[in-house]
């Protein structure tokens, strides 16, 4: 009886919550795709955001490894373990820092930017392919909150 209170008060329907369930399928399709590019490439998931992140930083700005902790949500001596095994595996640099000479910076080496041009490649190829379920997911739910919808 409280549950159904509950649903009376969110205002979800059953197809609302097929919706959410439809789109969490999604996203996890994608994260599985994700986790097993990168392992072909002998990477964890992880190991690919953060190469995400060091490749998109934008131009002219140092990343440090408090940034890389800061944008992959995760602690600083976290980082510093996926950084090293990110150097070891010959696809990060470190460099000494021009603005702060206690810290480091970090950038992808030439064969980590191959690397990561083919993950990202096909990544934007499987987002290509369900995009439009995407699309499809977000237009309803723009069209049911215009529309008196929860």
């Amino acid at each position: 009886m409280l549950l159904k209170k509950a649903e009376k008060r969110f205002k979800l329907a059953t197809r609302d919550y097929a919706q959410l369930a439809s789109f969490r399928h999604a996203l996890r399709g994608f994260l599985r795709f994700s986790e097993a590019a990168a392992a072909q490439e002998g990477l964890t998931s992880q190991h690919y955001q953060a190469m995400l992140i060091l490749r998109g930083w934008p131009d002219g700005r140092p990343v440090f490894i408090n940034d890389l902790a800061q944008h992959l949500l995760i602690k600083h001596n976290s980082a510093v373990g996926l950084v090293d095994r990110l150097a070891q595996e010959g696809l990060v640099v470190r460099e000494a820092s021009t603005v702060d000479r206690r810290k480091v910076e970090l950038c992808l080496s030439s064969h980590g930017r191959q690397v990561l041009a083919r993950l990202a490649a096909a990544h934007r190829e499987e987002l290509r392919r369900i995009g439009p379920i995407m699309k499809r997911f977000f237009a309803e739910l723009t069209h049911d909150q215009e529309h008196g919808g929860a």
